[in-house]
């Protein structure tokens, strides 16, 4: 790791410890821990907020089941999904389309479409070459927005669900939604973004730009509302950018700066949550603990993909050959990275946007080593949990969470209890089926498409880093994160379709058991804490919930493995 790259680590662990907490502690309050109903910002949001319940017809006093809320969350994500469909679909007839594209074929528009209402943001296309300057603000944007406050609200009533004592409902899809996007998401992206265009980011309505170089007869020099995308992208852990090369490009990420602070808005707000968490429960501690799980296990695969970048490949450093990786710093891979940023930040975003659904890069994840290609996809394959997105990520951890005191209450022959709640058949069937769906749609796809001929030949590469490819790109997909390895063409009719599949069973079939969940503890009352009663918000809770995050993965997934990066590690 150069002296850059640590001091990079080190200012984001400092920046991140000045502002998790006050930004939880706000959010618990958006979110109604205050006793009057009152939330921060009443004097400027409330109106806005009344206007739209108005518009939607929605009461804002009247709470919902687990099931209502989930077929609010199903219904909104059906008009989402259309809206950006139809948008994609009839772009070429319409405004703001600067570069004259046409409109997106239909199975193209349809993995895009399910890609943004999922917040998985995966792109088979070049943002600047596809997508009309309407279709990234008024579809893309739009859905960066609010399928990242669809993860949030879903978290919150989870947390309800744990905190409530005998009640039925779990809150108000709506309003959570509409209050999470005006109150939480809006105001950091609008300062984040205007951040981002003092330091260069685009923000035009231009279309293509031609310049004349020495090198070359012409050069097409692509214009945009980028900074406004980029800002609610990485904040929202939506990942999707409205360039080919993503957070490559100089004109998204033009230097230290930006790069810096869009890294510290990807884990900002999933991190923060835990303490919304602690707070919401009434126990900061529990809250406390899940953030200690989510660094430990992010810090940890971060800093194995740093080393393996900036060692760089063992077959040239066998023969003597070295690389300038920037800023001095001689050896490392520099094979997909950006010389601006080097080995150590492109491993820093790697570990951190594949353990956070948010699928935005610095570099290229297709050449990566091989240790560090497996680290980031081994993150990824967790379930996005460390710190996940925001949202979901928290969701995933509380599901484990359920997981591992009902393992412990194995261990010692009681009925295994989280926050008072007694965990029994019912929740620990939701269990299964939350942990199943994800590794089903991913196995299950990548295992047709590594045998069938017309897939095989979208492969750039043969052997084990095209199998690398198929696992990494359905884990994707399957996990909502949207990053890939490149040197797969996945705009085939094959890809688009089963990826989009894949993507609607990674958000929805964890989605809607967690919501089962929450409503199954919603409706039991708390029972006396005993000698008995196994703690959870100890180191020794910390430890087991690592190790069941860790194991249930590895038994999923290690085989898969083995035959792609670990073998081409070995064969190197």
């Amino acid at each position: 790791m150069s002296a850059a790259g640590l001091l990079q680590l080190v200012l984001l662990l400092a920046l991140l410890g000045l502002t998790v907490r006050p930004l939880g502690r706000h959010m618990a309050k958006v979110y109604g821990e205050l006793p009057d109903g009152s939330a921060p910002g009443d004097r400027f949001f409330a109106p806005l907020e009344r206007a739209i319940y108005r518009v939607g017809r929605i009461d804002p006093k009247r709470e919902q089941r687990w099931n209502v809320y989930a077929t609010s969350l199903l219904a909104f994500s059906l008009v989402s999904f259309c809206a950006v469909y139809l948008i994609a679909r009839l772009q070429g007839s319409l405004p703001f389309n600067p570069t004259n594209v046409n409109g997106v074929a239909s199975t193209g528009a349809f993995n895009t479409a399910v890609s943004f209402m999922t917040n998985t943001n995966w792109q088979w296309y070049s943002g600047e070459q596809v997508m009309s300057h309407l279709t990234q603000m008024l579809g893309l944007t739009v859905q960066n927005f609010v399928s990242a406050a669809a993860g949030m609200a879903i978290a919150v009533a989870l947390i309800r669900g744990i905190a409530r004592r005998g009640g039925r409902t779990l809150g108000n899809f709506w309003v959570d939604l509409v209050r999470t996007v005006t109150r939480i998401l809006l105001p950091l992206s609008f300062v984040f973004a205007l951040f981002l265009v003092s330091q260069g980011v685009v923000q035009n309505f231009h279309g293509f730009t031609t310049a004349k170089p020495i090198e070359q007869t012409t050069q097409s020099i692509p214009g945009g509302p980028f900074a406004s995308q980029e800002a609610i992208k990485q904040l929202g852990t939506n990942g999707g950018g409205p360039l080919n090369v993503n957070s490559a490009h100089p004109f998204e990420n033009p230097n230290g700066w930006t790069d810096f602070f869009e890294l510290y808005a990807i884990v900002l707000i999933p991190l923060a949550l835990c303490v919304t968490y602690g707070r919401l429960v009434g126990a900061p501690r529990q809250g406390r603990v899940l953030l200690v799980v989510m660094m430990s296990i992010w810090l940890f695969v971060s800093v194995i993909t740093i080393f393996a970048e900036s060692s760089g490949n063992p077959r040239l450093s066998a023969l003597g050959v070295t690389q300038a990786s920037g800023a001095g710093q001689v050896g490392g891979n520099m094979e997909g990275k950006e010389i601006r940023f080097g080995p150590s930040s492109c491993g820093l975003w790697a570990g951190s946007t594949t353990g956070t659904s948010n699928g935005s890069v610095n570099c290229m994840h297709d050449s990566l080593t091989p240790v560090g290609g497996l680290a980031a996809m081994s993150h990824m394959l967790l379930g996005e949990v460390s710190p996940g997105g925001v949202g979901v990520g928290l969701m995933g951890m509380l599901v484990n969470a359920l997981l591992a005191v009902f393992i412990a209450g194995l261990m010692v022959g009681r009925t295994p209890e989280y926050l008072g709640k007694k965990i029994q058949a019912a929740e620990m069937k939701l269990v299964v089926l939350y942990i199943v769906a994800m590794p089903l749609a991913l196995k299950g796809f990548a295992a047709a498409s590594a045998v069938m001929a017309t897939a095989k030949h979208s492969l750039a590469n043969p052997g084990a880093h095209g199998l690398s490819e198929i696992i990494y790109n359905y884990g994707s997909v399957a996990n909502n994160n949207g990053s890939a390895f490149g040197g797969m063409n996945a705009g085939t009719q094959w890809y688009t379709t089963t990826m989009g599949v894949s993507m609607l069973i990674g958000r929805f079939m964890l989605i809607i058991p967690a919501l089962a969940i929450g409503g199954s503890l919603v409706r039991k009352q708390s029972v006396p804490v005993t000698a008995g009663t196994f703690p959870t918000d100890n180191k020794l809770f910390a430890g087991l919930l690592i190790g069941v995050v860790v194991i249930v993965a590895g038994l999923t997934f290690f085989p898969a493995l083995a035959l792609g990066p670990i073998v081409e590690h070995l064969s190197l």
